[in-house]
């Protein structure tokens, strides 16, 4: 009777402190639940991309001319500030023109003593025909005054051509805009001896600019199809995208630009084809000399595209993680091209239409790694 009484006592503790303990916990914050890893998952299939090709570019103006003398002497006047903007005709630099204006002068009296000799030899020559028609004077007389009055208009000729030609000298003295442009640097002062082996500065017609960038071969062989005829390769420049250009800052250029040129040689040292892309430039904020980047949309069509997070990256390898029929995950080797969008990669090895891959999480997922589960009953 006391054993049993002794053993319901310590049930009864026993109960007492497991009630006691579940308080406790009760009383506690309660351990959460162990869940599986989700993964995102995508299935392979083809598509069209836009890739934004891009090439380091420099600015050249359409018409950049140096700008150098046609006459030597002094320095008088530089019309002209390094970056103004000129017109086409606008005077840029005035050289000393007295000598060119005396050597017109010159030339001028010259040519008035020519006119006089030639009026003479003309007078000459008609008084000779008359006489020769009335037989006073012989043929001798008469073919020697015509001889000297085609002299005399020879002699007018060059009196004439000189004129002409020390004009020219006194235009050369003045020096204009050939082109409507920017000015670049002037390294000359006023008082300065110049000649025409001098160069006053760099005119930068810059109504439109060139943006002077180099394809790749292997881009070249892509695009370019070999023994494209003269007018295919014009039709083919002609129906490129247009091509946008971004300054070293990042900024993007608001004016799009055209491909206008392909040279037909490939560099042999570099393997490229140079190219030019032409900018209108109506505001003037390209300038010649500039560096930034030609930015060419190419399109793809027919291509495996898959997100950036699901390549995993070891060494010097790029793979992804398949997923097989049984829902485990097993790396798969690819190689890839990157679109340029910063997002997604174009696979041109390792994957085929309809496979299905780890996209969110794949850094996490392990060989042999299950990754598809039943969704969960509700």
């Amino acid at each position: 009777m006391n054993n049993n009484y002794m053993v319901t006592k310590n049930l009864k503790w026993v109960v007492a402190l497991a009630c006691a303990a579940g308080c406790l916990t009760s009383c506690g914050s309660k351990e959460p639940e162990q869940e599986k890893t989700s993964f995102e998952t995508l299935t392979v299939k083809k598509q069209d991309i836009t890739i934004p090709l891009k090439f380091s570019a420099r600015l050249r103006g359409k018409s950049d001319v140096t700008i150098t003398p046609q006459a030597s002497g002094q320095l008088m006047r530089i019309a002209v500030s390094e970056g103004q903007q000129v017109k086409k005709g606008e005077v840029l630099f005035v050289i000393d023109s007295r000598n060119a204006q005396l050597e017109l002068e010159a030339a001028q009296a010259n040519l008035q003593a020519a006119l006089a000799q030639e009026n003479s030899a003309k007078l000459e020559f008609e008084s000779n025909k008359n006489l020769f028609e009335k037989k006073i004077v012989s043929n001798y007389m008469l073919a020697n005054s015509e001889n000297a009055y085609k002299q005399a208009q020879a002699a007018v000729a060059q009196a004439r051509a000189a004129v002409n030609r020390a004009k020219v000298e006194l235009g050369f003295c003045t020096i204009t805009a050939p082109v409507t442009g920017v000015i670049g640097e002037i390294p000359v002062r006023v008082g300065d001896q110049v000649s025409p082996l001098s160069e006053l500065t760099l005119l930068s017609g810059n109504t439109t600019i060139d943006a002077e960038f180099s394809l790749t071969e292997a881009l070249i062989e892509e695009m370019v199809q070999a023994g494209m005829t003269s007018k295919q390769k014009e039709e083919y420049i002609a129906n490129l995208p247009d091509v946008t250009f971004v300054m070293k800052n990042g900024t993007e250029y608001p004016h799009k630009g055209r491909i206008t040129t392909l040279t037909g040689v490939v560099n042999a040292s570099t393997g490229s084809l140079s190219c030019k892309a032409t900018f209108p430039n109506p505001e003037g904020h390209l300038y010649s000399g500039v560096q930034g980047t030609v930015v060419m949309p190419y399109s793809e069509a027919d291509v495996i595209v898959i997100p950036q997070f699901s390549v995993v990256r070891l060494q010097d390898k790029a793979f992804v993680y398949k997923v097989l029929p049984d829902s485990t995950a097993t790396a798969v080797d690819v190689t890839m091209e990157d679109t340029g969008n910063g997002k997604d990669y174009i696979i041109k090895s390792g994957l085929k239409v309809g496979d299905r891959i780890v996209t969110t999480g794949a850094n996490n997922v392990m060989e042999g790694q299950k990754v598809l589960f039943p969704a969960k009953a509700k």
